[in-house]
């Protein structure tokens, strides 16, 4: 009986064990790449990220050096050769017309702009902006001596970030990096938006991009659009808003 009993205990065993190898390995979620914007640097993510892990997506912040379009774009293909899996390509303010140049990439395949410019081939980054009033927040940008843009902490607290604490609008003042201006006149050569799904974060309150501008990107990539009630920088105003558009992006990735 002893005998019969460890039999069928074994027999068991074995079929479970087959059942269990049979079944299919869980499908790797996406990974999130997100790339600031100018008078930024990787930390305007800080919010968003741990929101985006404890979804249990894996999330890179790319740090640009704001020189030149090529070089955001050369800079961004690095971290998504690294990369493994499918990518969700991330994009604020000028991250967006990054993103829309180093989307290309066969590993990327989704798109989500924040606030952001979102160019066609052959167009510059704010070159959809120039057919609506300028934006208060580029009104008295400071420019060195070698072409680079900054903005006061004054403008900061008032046009680009005016939605958060003045603790906060200080350390986006001091952390900011400076952008090559000659940068927002680089052409795309090819828009991976028209390949690809897109979402679009409008700003209503952006005082940086006008938010008709940013609408009319939307418009035109087809994107599924969100609007909130925020400065140019919703991913630190309202992180958690954007961090749910993001992750329905990353859901939608097969």
């Amino acid at each position: 009986m002893n005998r019969m009993l460890l039999s069928a205990f074994l027999a068991l065993a074995v079929v479970a064990t087959s059942a269990h190898s049979a079944e299919p390995e869980a499908k790797p979620k996406a990974t999130v790449v997100l790339v600031h914007g100018a008078f930024a640097d990787g930390s305007s993510w800080n919010k968003v990220i741990p929101l985006l892990q404890a979804r249990g997506l894996h999330v890179v912040s790319v740090q640009n050096p704001l020189s030149s379009l090529a070089d955001d774009v050369a800079q961004t293909k690095r971290v998504l050769d690294a990369e493994t899996g499918p990518i969700v390509l991330v994009g604020h303010s000028w991250g967006g017309a990054v993103i829309t140049e180093a989307g290309n990439h066969d590993k990327v395949k989704a798109l989500v702009y924040v606030a952001a410019f979102a160019p066609e081939a052959g167009e510059a980054g704010g070159d959809v902006g120039k057919n609506y009033p300028p934006p208060p927040g580029l009104a008295h940008p400071i420019a060195s001596a070698d072409g680079y843009l900054t903005l006061s902490a004054e403008t900061v607290a008032k046009d680009f970030a005016q939605d958060v604490g003045p603790e906060e609008a200080n350390l986006i003042a001091v952390t900011q990096g400076p952008i090559n201006s000659k940068a927002f006149d680089s052409k795309i050569s090819k828009a991976a938006w028209a390949t690809r799904p897109s979402w679009y974060i409008v700003a209503k309150n952006d005082r940086m991009i006008q938010p008709d501008a940013e609408r009319a990107y939307a418009k035109r990539m087809k994107a599924t659009t969100t609007e909130l009630d925020s400065s140019h920088v919703p991913m630190v105003s309202q992180p958690q808003a954007v961090a749910d558009v993001i992750v329905a992006a990353a859901n939608s990735v097969k």
